[in-house]
């Protein structure tokens, strides 16, 4: 009985693991930053991606930093379908990723790429910073630091 209860546990833990993190299409995050009052720091990446794991802590600070203005950190995760559920969920506990992390369901990059930027060539790290209500948009293609995309930041929040 106690083997029951310690799978049924298991597999209602997997299904709870895989609703946090949400499936986005590139059309979705889109939309949803789309607040006029307010900038959205968004960074796309993987767990395979070594540049891309040696810069989260870098968006824990920038989401610690900006706690409580207008300002949201959005981590979208381009782990292959297979990875969206045990692994990325396990990945972000274990290295305490602060952040909100969404999952993008789109497959093809052709169709997804330019729809986020223009002159996204399709490697990652990548990160867009955008402020729809003051019509500010900037992407870097390659990793950042926090102190780079704090200056950004402050600059538009200050015009």
């Amino acid at each position: 009985m106690k083997r029951f209860f310690l799978l049924l546990a298991l597999i209602i833990g997997s299904h709870t693991i895989h609703a946090q993190i949400a499936p986005y299409s590139s059309d979705a995050i889109i939309r949803r930053c789309s607040s006029k009052d307010t900038l959205y720091i968004v960074n796309f990446w993987a767990t395979w991606c070594m540049p891309c794991v040696a810069e989260l802590p870098e968006f824990n600070k920038l989401e610690s930093r900006y706690g409580g203005a207008p300002v949201k950190v959005l981590l979208v995760s381009l782990d292959f379908k297979g990875d969206n559920t045990f692994k990325l969920e396990g990945f972000i506990q274990k290295k305490n990723i602060t952040p909100e992390v969404v999952w993008l369901s789109d497959t093809d990059p052709n169709v997804f790429l330019p729809k986020i930027d223009k002159s996204w060539e399709g490697s990652i790290p990548a990160t867009v910073i955008v402020h729809p209500g003051k019509q500010f948009k900037k992407f870097i293609e390659g990793s950042v630091t926090e102190r780079e995309v704090s200056r950004i930041v402050d600059k538009v929040l200050a015009e």
